[in-house]
């Protein structure tokens, strides 16, 4: 799908963010919002206003999340506006959404310190909507996405800061990427900023780096082309690894986790 990386960083660790797609002319050609979450865990939502938004991170899957989602925003477009989708069965085989979606739309992500953005612009919630936003803003964690590459996301949870980037290359041909960085000691963004590992999600895999106490998101833009270029170079190489670099990579696949 267009934007890949993102949807699996909306769904995985950016907290509070929106992008905008299109479904497809077989579902309306219906401009929709897709949601890294929406408080009180919806699924989905037909705002008051007419706005769609169907939300990546919901507290049930069925281990399909594009067939999860997709269910959701078909259930969701045939209500009326108003209407939450608080109660949502996982769905049996059927359309994802690779077949729901328009993928020519492009898919571009906006992060959020908080979650007004269920809220229809000049609108003021009632004051039970505004605890809720307040409560799930105070647990979010701080998030900005770098720009210049794909998917890179900044983030600071208590005094540590990382880096998070999703990746959509083949997992065997980046982890041995990586190895071969790391076995040079080329796997940091910089002498301050080192590689610590990665997790896997929805079949790609998301190197993180941890930054140098205090650092802003912008203070590594710089950094991210020029890493991105040592990372195409390693991809390139067609040799099998070295002994160094088959340690390097055991290392990394040992700390590797799988979040489905």
């Amino acid at each position: 799908m267009p934007g890949e990386a993102d949807w699996v960083a909306m769904r995985e660790v950016v907290p509070a963010a929106t992008a905008t797609a299109r479904t497809n002319a077989e579902y309306g050609s219906k401009d929709i919002v897709v949601a890294s979450l929406i408080p009180g865990m919806l699924p989905a939502l037909h705002r008051t206003d007419g706005v769609i938004m169907v939300a990546l991170q919901t507290p049930s899957t069925s281990g399909d999340p594009s067939r999860d989602v997709a269910a959701a925003l078909i259930e969701i477009l045939e209500t009326e506006p108003g209407t939450s989708l608080d109660h949502f069965e996982l769905p049996g085989p059927g359309p994802r959404l690779q077949d729901v979606l328009d993928t020519d739309h492009p898919f571009e992500v906006t992060v959020h310190e908080g979650f007004d953005f269920v809220v229809p612009e000049g609108v003021e919630p009632e004051p039970e909507l505004k605890a809720a936003l307040e409560e799930f803003a105070q647990l979010t964690i701080p998030t900005v996405k770098v720009p210049g590459v794909e998917a890179a996301y900044w983030c600071r949870m208590g005094a540590r800061e990382f880096l998070r980037w999703s990746r959509t290359e083949d997992e065997e041909q980046l982890l041995d990427a990586l190895a071969r960085l790391h076995a040079k000691r080329e796997s940091g963004l910089d002498s301050d900023a080192r590689f610590i590992g990665a997790f896997r999600s929805s079949g790609l895999v998301v190197p993180v780096w941890e930054l140098a106490r205090g650092t802003e998101a912008e203070e590594i833009e710089g950094l991210l082309g020029p890493y991105q270029e040592r990372l195409v170079a390693a991809l390139a190489v067609g040799e099998p690894l070295n002994a160094d670099e088959r340690r390097a990579r055991a290392g990394i696949v040992s700390r590797q986790v799988t979040l489905r």
